[in-house]
């Protein structure tokens, strides 16, 4: 393991219990345990340096409004791309709303269709239901291969013309299986299409590049990545950011207002319409420079040892049932005979260990699987083999109590 990143467990205020023991947290891609720099950065964002940004003509506006774009340019440089192309929303939802909403509504229209695959989080269905009963569209479901990842070869023999888009997760919030983001580009560029990648569990765990990976959307939520909620980002190529209407209306995201007519500003200020989440961008900022000091390679290496050792020991269990690829990325999914994962959830809560358990908003997924629901263990920076063991404690405790 890398002792650099386990070394940095202390640094995380939230992995203590009342007790002042510490909580096997094991549901960081639900959301990341805070880090106290991201915390502070907060903190004096909200208290000592706070104001508005973008109006002020006094310093300290003047200063927040400094602060508020270093986020925005650290978040561009952090995924490779550009300043001007990054648009702050509320978390991966609402940006992967806004693309349905502006792009698709102008550049999609009845007998156009898009592809999904089976291993979408709901954040990336519902928006494309919603514009299907608002122009038309068709949705397209890609298979998986038998270890549960995208099946690009699937893919490419659906693609059409008519296929305008294909929205992908980058890395499953279900399954940990990764995403062969360059060649889901090319083949969705050789019939015309966009590709969006949604990228909650990759920026978390590694290097993202959009430039190289060649896509045409990617959205993120900060709270995974060691930030606070209520902020998150898309990125798009600046041609088509520049050509997407207006998400909402309101301060901030137009050039000039009359009762006769309303002109927009640029992009990416036009799709950030009132006071913005300016605390929130800051943590975020401060986050990115938190995981960029141990290094993105680094978590990821601590990660997949992590991984590799649960599997093996999850395996060990007799009825315990595995899902996704060997090579998961911080993710590991299962099923303990048949214990529901509710169950499990809540012995292991009893032993001071945190998991999820449920369908983790992909029910179709869960449907393929033939399963209602699975229990998820899913590692941060901040995980250790001392998880492991305390997961596999409370598994073998609940094998005991349920017989």
């Amino acid at each position: 393991m890398t002792t650099a990143v386990i070394s940095r467990k202390a640094d995380f205020p939230g992995l203590l219990n009342a007790d002042g023991g510490l909580w096997h947290y094991l549901d960081t891609a639900a959301t990341a345990q805070k880090p106290q720099a991201v915390v502070d950065a907060m903190t004096c964002a909200l208290g000592r340096d706070y104001a508005t940004v973008h109006r002020g003509v006094y310093s300290r506006s003047a200063e927040m409004t400094l602060g508020y774009e270093a986020a925005r340019r650290k978040v561009a440089g952090f995924i490779g791309g550009r300043e001007d192309e990054i648009v702050f929303t509320r978390g991966a939802t609402e940006a992967i709303n806004l693309v349905a909403a502006t792009w698709g509504a102008a550049n999609l229209k009845a007998g156009d269709r898009v592809l999904l695959s089976m291993l979408e989080h709901h954040s990336n269905i519902v928006p494309w239901q919603l514009l299907r009963e608002r122009v038309g569209i068709e949705i397209d479901v890609c298979p998986l291969t038998p270890d549960g990842r995208i099946d690009l070869d699937a893919a490419q023999q659906m693609l059409t013309p008519q296929h305008k888009l294909v929205a992908l997760g980058h890395v499953s919030n279900v399954l940990g299986s990764r995403l062969d983001a360059v060649r889901a580009a090319d083949i969705a560029h050789a019939v015309g299409a966009k590709l969006l990648l949604d990228g909650c569990q990759a920026v978390p765990r590694m290097r993202v590049d959009v430039a190289a990976l060649g896509c045409d959307f990617y959205v993120f939520s900060a709270h995974k990545l060691y930030g606070p909620t209520g902020i998150g980002a898309l990125w798009a190529r600046q041609e088509i950011l520049d050509a997407m209407p207006p998400y909402q209306g309101g301060g901030a995201m137009i050039d000039r207002v009359t009762f006769e007519k309303t002109t927009w500003a640029d992009a990416p200020q036009r799709f950030e319409a009132g006071t913005p989440a300016i605390t929130e961008a800051i943590a975020l900022a401060a986050a990115i420079d938190y995981v960029e000091a141990i290094g993105m390679e680094a978590i990821a290496a601590h990660e997949d040892d992590l991984v590799r050792k649960a599997r093996t020991e999850l395996a060990k269990i007799n009825s315990l049932r595995l899902f996704g690829p060997e090579d998961s990325a911080g993710i590991v999914s299962f099923q303990l005979g048949d214990i529901h994962p509710h169950d499990l959830g809540t012995i292991l809560d009893e032993e001071n260990v945190a998991i999820r358990a449920g369908h983790h908003c992909a029910q179709p997924l869960m449907d393929h699987l033939g399963v209602a629901a699975t229990a998820r263990a899913s590692f941060g920076l901040y995980s250790d083999e001392d998880d492991i063991a305390a997961l596999i404690r409370g598994i073998e405790r609940t094998v005991r109590i349920f017989g």
